[in-house]
């Protein structure tokens, strides 16, 4: 995906939320961030500084929910111009909708958005098992089921961060299944995956995202709108 040539002003700032507490995947999350942010544009990523380490059960989401507002309560006085939720889920979306008029996506609406405008079938991998419903019904709110599937790894978010040997054995399995059943992209449905896309997209022939890109393309393509 090439960058856009955006005009923005000097002081337009998004905040990048890792709403889990693993600080593996927000320096993974940082770099890759850092790599894709546009001249003009600057971009903070963070992460509450308590809560799950992943976010794998309802009760790890209910928690991370909780820190994430808590982090937004302290931060959103600094005039943020949009802000993008790292994960691959809902978590906090609706309260932070609430609490700001500033744009606000998470990783699943991108991606999920943006591969859908491939005009075919399209998989999403995603880690742990449990993931799957969650992502699935998402899908459905963003009325692009009918072309979705989603597949998880089984692999736990702290080994897909690793990338031990067990966790890049699922993903190459997961990834070929999708191939073999006519997938025209793969969406890589974790935070975990941060950074992975543009290989993973070399090495197999394949549309690869994972949200981020597409994150940032929506958030400054919102201020603009908002700014004009």
């Amino acid at each position: 995906m090439s960058h856009h040539q955006y005009q923005v002003e000097e002081t337009t700032r998004f905040l990048i939320i890792n709403p889990n507490t693993n600080s593996t995947v927000t320096r993974s999350i940082r770099e890759l961030v850092r790599s894709i942010t546009p001249p003009g544009v600057i971009t903070e990523v963070t992460s509450p500084a308590h809560g799950p380490y992943a976010i794998e059960t309802e009760q790890d989401k209910a928690a991370a929910t909780l820190q994430v507002l808590l982090l937004m309560e302290k931060r959103r006085a600094e005039g943020f111009s949009g802000y993008i939720m790292a994960c691959f889920d809902d978590i906090a979306i609706a309260e932070i909708r609430r609490l700001t008029q500033a744009p606000v996506i998470s990783l699943a609406e991108a991606g999920i958005r943006y591969a859908a405008a491939s005009g075919g079938l399209f998989t999403v991998v995603t880690t742990f098992v449990e993931a799957v419903p969650t992502i699935e019904a998402l899908s459905v709110t963003y009325g692009l089921s009918e072309r979705c599937r989603v597949v998880a790894t089984g692999i736990g978010v702290v080994d897909t961060a690793a990338q031990t040997d067990h966790a890049e054995a699922r993903l190459h399995d997961a990834i070929q299944t999708a191939i073999q059943l006519d997938a025209k992209a793969i969406v890589l449905g974790s935070g975990a995956f941060a950074g992975r896309a543009r290989a993973l997209k070399a090495r197999y022939k394949i549309d690869v995202r994972d949200g981020f890109e597409e994150a940032l393309d929506y958030v400054i393509n919102q201020t603009q709108v908002t700014n004009h």
